[in-house]
């Protein structure tokens, strides 16, 4: 049951009191159903970052991820942890050296501390600011998804004039990656169920069914051929992309890591050092209304294991936001 909003600012002002304030962790690996909201101290900025009162954190594929341990190996935690790293929120506190924020400032943007919580702590650089007219819920969407699908059109080296193949289009990285791609001019067929083929249309793909005969039906969506690919499904679908593209370096996969010996790119995720770019990138795009962001359902914090099963299960086409 979800608290009265009243009584959530009388709780948040209570802790805040003491110096606590919610976020959630998990003391071990497993389902989502592991996390719990704990009270624990707020962050604290460092030189080159700043605290964030958080508004709207996104939830991404990798959260789930890391909880269950999967991610263990690339991201190694230290228990308990938390998860979360889209932010959106209000600046609160700067740390030394931080010229381009002042407190009370509106930003966007990449947490480095976990961002399902109330507070948390970004680089100064991983954040811009939030137009006026953009709701907390898609500026708390942009960064993760949208970083990562800006960083692969970069090094896919989409242009004007190609055709990119995406696999799972309709997805939370795939649906970025369509539209920042016909953004440059790319013509883009998607790879989605039946049910998500209207919605592909709608955001700019020409879309195709998976299953038997996929590559059959690429190629009659696409008789000038196909010059990159990006696999967000890992659905085995390397070999024919491959063939497609004629060049393995024309193929990157985000999930594939299986296929590392047969000359594809791999990306594990996000802008990394091109993040204020994309970033930047992203917020024109939407100001243009070229760059639509859907976001399917919003939680409350406390309903982080709802949310988190939610996007463990894949069904919804948009954003999952949790609001604090």
């Amino acid at each position: 049951m979800r608290r009265l909003p009243w009584l959530h600012r009388m709780d948040h002002l209570n802790r805040w009191e003491t110096g606590m304030a919610r976020a959630a962790q998990f003391a071990e690996y497993g389902d989502p159903d592991v996390l719990k909201l704990v009270d624990a101290p707020p962050p604290t900025p460092g030189p080159g970052q700043v605290r964030i009162s958080v508004r709207a954190a996104g939830v991404n594929p990798i959260d789930w991820k890391i909880v269950a341990g999967f991610m263990r190996e690339q991201i190694p935690l230290q228990l308990p942890a938390g998860t979360g790293s889209d932010v959106a929120g209000v600046v609160d506190e700067i740390g030394s050296g931080v010229t381009e924020w002042t407190i009370g400032d509106e930003v966007l943007g990449v947490s480095a501390t976990p961002s399902f919580a109330e507070y948390a702590v970004a680089g100064a650089g991983d954040l811009v600011r939030k137009p006026d007219g953009m709701s907390w819920e898609v500026a708390g969407s942009l960064a993760g998804a949208g970083g990562t699908a800006y960083t692969v059109l970069q090094k896919l080296g989409v242009r004007a004039g190609d055709t990119l193949l995406v696999h799972a289009a309709a997805g939370g990285v795939g649906t970025f990656a369509v539209q920042l791609a016909t953004a440059r001019g790319a013509r883009v067929v998607g790879t989605a169920s039946e049910r998500n083929h209207e919605y592909l249309r709608s955001i700019g793909a020409t879309p195709v069914d998976y299953g038997d005969g996929l590559i059959d039906r690429v190629r009659a969506a696409a008789p000038q051929g196909v010059d990159a690919v990006l696999d967000a499904s890992g659905r085995g679908e390397i070999p024919m992309s491959i063939e497609l593209t004629g060049d393995p370096a024309r193929v990157l996969s985000l999930v594939a890591f299986d296929a590392a010996d047969t000359g594809i790119q791999l990306h594990v995720g996000g802008a990394g050092s091109v993040l204020g770019e994309a970033l930047r990138e992203l917020v024109t795009l939407i100001d243009r209304g070229r760059l639509t962001v859907a976001v399917s359902r919003t939680y409350p914090l406390e309903e982080v294991v709802a949310a988190l099963d939610e996007s463990r299960a894949g069904h919804l086409n948009g954003k999952i936001v949790i609001v604090p």
